[in-house]
């Protein structure tokens, strides 16, 4: 399984879903996303004993979510982490976001 860090889950405002690729499919993961109340969309991997529908049309959107990170990372301030500080870090992915927005 993916390691996931236990920080996403235990934030105080749990999403209602989450959307995640093939290497999150995990018993564990399902199980403790459904106790916090969150919808699991994660397709299952292909060895999976009794795999359920996956919502599709959901599953799409991560796409817009990938596609966006990629275009942050077009950027080498970005994608290497110059910044040392987490709130400079920070402030230079809203500028960059706010770039590729406007630029749009």
């Amino acid at each position: 399984m993916a390691r996931v860090d236990p920080l996403l889950l235990e934030h105080p405002a749990p999403a209602a879903t989450v959307i995640a690729d093939k290497a999150y499919d995990a018993k564990r993961l399902r199980s403790a996303l459904a106790e916090r109340g969150s919808r699991a969309v994660i397709p299952f991997r292909n060895t999976a004993r009794a795999p359920q529908p996956l919502e599709r049309k959901l599953y799409a959107e991560r796409n817009l979510i990938e596609r966006a990170f990629n275009r942050l990372k077009d950027y080498r301030r970005i994608a290497t982490r110059f910044d040392k500080l987490a709130r400079n870090f920070a402030a230079a992915v809203a500028k960059t976001a706010i770039r590729l927005w406007y630029l749009i």
